[in-house]
């Protein structure tokens, strides 16, 4: 295990797993916390989804938000470039 390597047991929808990252504890368990809050909310909204499929759109909603925020850096970044030349 590197030095600062930081390992986390998390528990999402009832399954737990081991975490490693070089990141704080806190974080990690911020970021389970917020993928285990995605599929319940997933699952709650149509119970007849299994948990690999909630997973799965989960996933893939959290990727969206993760495109559309980035999206939207980008034009922040060229407005502040473009301010800058000015």
């Amino acid at each position: 295990m590197a030095a600062d390597e930081t390992r986390v047991q998390v528990e999402i929808c009832g399954e737990t797993y081991t975490l490693k990252a070089e990141l704080p504890r806190e974080y990690i368990v911020t970021v389970a916390a917020y993928v285990d809050h995605r599929i319940r909310e997933l699952m709650q909204r149509n119970p007849r989804l299994t948990l690999t499929k909630a997973a799965i759109l989960a996933a893939i909603n959290i990727a969206d938000e993760l495109h559309r925020l980035q999206e939207s850096y980008e034009g922040l970044v060229k407005i502040i470039e473009t301010e800058r030349v000015k």
